[in-house]
């Protein structure tokens, strides 16, 4: 398995948004990897970790959860793997409860969302986000 961490989806990955056949809650896990040092696309000094820096996004990201109807439902520092290689792990995950696919796309495009966005651009080296959706009892 290829993993790559990204910080925007791919054009087929924005199409899937609209041809998922989920229309109930869904959750984001994210997989979060920061930059050593803060990079802002302006150009702008600092001196900010990456980890730092989407601290900001953190805490602004998580008041839109909110406005959109959704949750930040957990947020961890990664320890160690316990089954399975990979090259270098995450340095912390997060889960986002959104309330539906169109309403993560509304927040998405906000105008809110658009500000606090630059810090986590500036703080992520790379991400991975992974789509889940309840599995109502099919494991208990």
């Amino acid at each position: 398995m290829q993993v790559e961490n990204r910080l925007r989806p791919s054009e087929a990955q924005m199409a899937g948004f609209a041809d998922g056949v989920s229309d109930g809650p869904i959750y984001m896990l994210n997989l979060l990897k920061y930059r050593d040092t803060a990079e802002y696309a302006d150009g702008r000094e600092s001196k900010l970790t990456g980890r730092q820096a989407y601290a900001i996004y953190t805490q602004g990201v998580t008041e839109l959860l909110k406005e959109f109807g959704g949750s930040l439902t957990l947020k961890a520092s990664v320890e160690r793997l316990t089954i399975g290689e990979v090259e270098e792990l995450w340095d912390d995950v997060a889960i986002a409860m959104y309330p539906s696919r169109a309403a993560m796309l509304q927040m998405m495009q906000s105008e809110k969302m658009q500000d606090i966005g630059q810090h986590r651009a500036a703080g992520l080296e790379g991400q991975l986000n992974i789509e889940c959706v309840d599995a109502a009892g099919s494991w208990f």
